[in-house]
C-alpha cells in the first residue's frame, strides 16, 4: 500500500481528528466536556487511578463516558523519566514485568468503574521505555500486546500520522499547551490536506502549568464542528479500530 493512502474517512470527511487529554484534570469535566458536549465532538480522556481512592477519583468520568467519550488508561503510577520529573524514581527503575501489572491495575480498575470496553493507552510524559543503559528497553511492543492503539507524541521529524503506515501501538500527536487559535486550527487543515489522521493532546484548560487558553480551546473546538466534511472527530480507539480495518480490506483487495 502506497504509504500516502488515503481512506475514506467516515461521514465523507477529509481527515481524522481526536482531542486528548491526559491526568483526568478538573477543568476537563468543567470546561473541556461540557464544550465538547454542546457541539456533538468526542473525545479521549487518559486517566491515572492512583492510592486508595481511586473509586472516588473516577467517579465523575462515568458521565463523560455516557456521553460517548473514550476513557483511555494511562497508568497507575504515570510513570515517568527521572529527568523529565526531577525525581529520583521513575521509569529507568522498573522492569517490563512491573510496567505491565501497573497497566493492567489501572485497566482493571477503569473497568471496574467505568465499564469493560475497548480502549486506548497513553504513554505517561510521552516516555515508551523502561530501564537505562544496557539495560533500556522500549515498552511499545508491551502496549501493542494489550491495546488496539497507544498515544505518544511526535518527534521533530513527523508531524502528521498516515493511516497507511503509521505505527498503531506508539501514535504520534502534538503537545498543545500554550498553543494560540491559529495554531491549533494550522495542524488540523495539514492533516485534511493530507487526508491524514492528527492527535491533539492537552492537559489543563486555564489550569496547570501546561495549559491552553479557554478562548483558543473553544476556537478549535468550534471550527472543527463548522466542518464535519472535513473533519471527522473521534475518540483515538474509534480512529484506530477504523485504520485497522481500513488496512485489513486494502490487503485483501490486493490479495
Amino acid at each position: 500500500m502506497d504509504a500516502r493512502a488515503r481512506p475514506a474517512w467516515p461521514n465523507g470527511a477529509e481527515c481524522a481528528v481526536s482531542l486528548t487529554f491526559d491526568d483526568g484534570m478538573e477543568s476537563q469535566l468543567s470546561r473541556a466536556v461540557p464544550l465538547m458536549n454542546r457541539l456533538g465532538l468526542r473525545g479521549t480522556f487518559y486517566l491515572n487511578t492512583p492510592g486508595d481512592a481511586w473509586r472516588e477519583r473516577l467517579e465523575p468520568w462515568k458521565a463523560v463516558v455516557q456521553a460517548g467519550h473514550e476513557a483511555g488508561n494511562h497508568t497507575c503510577s504515570h510513570y515517568c523519566g527521572r529527568s523529565a520529573m526531577g525525581r529520583d524514581f521513575g521509569l529507568e527503575n522498573i522492569t517490563l514485568e512491573q510496567m505491565e501489572r501497573d497497566i493492567l491495575e489501572c485497566e482493571r480498575r477503569l473497568g471496574e468503574v467505568l465499564g469493560a470496553r475497548p480502549r486506548s493507552f497513553c504513554y505517561p510524559c510521552y516516555d515508551h521505555h523502561v530501564g537505562e543503559g544496557a539495560e533500556r528497553q522500549s515498552y511499545v511492543p508491551l502496549v501493542a500486546k494489550h491495546f488496539g492503539c497507544g498515544r505518544g507524541k511526535f518527534n521533530g521529524t513527523h508531524h502528521l500520522n498516515y493511516p497507511a503506515v503509521c505505527d498503531l501501538a506508539h501514535v504520534g500527536s502534538h503537545a498543545c499547551e500554550r498553543m494560540g487559535g491559529h495554531e491549533l486550527l494550522g495542524l488540523c487543515a495539514r492533516a485534511a490536506d493530507q487526508g491524514a489522521w492528527t492527535v491533539l493532546t492537552f492537559h489543563g484548560i486555564l489550569e496547570g502549568h501546561i495549559s491552553v487558553n479557554e478562548v483558543d480551546f473553544r476556537e478549535l473546538c468550534e471550527h472543527l464542528a463548522r466542518h464535519p466534511k472535513r473533519y471527522w472527530v473521534a475518540p483515538v480507539v474509534e480512529v484506530a479500530a477504523f485504520v485497522r480495518a481500513w488496512r485489513g480490506q486494502a490487503v485483501k483487495s490486493n490479495s
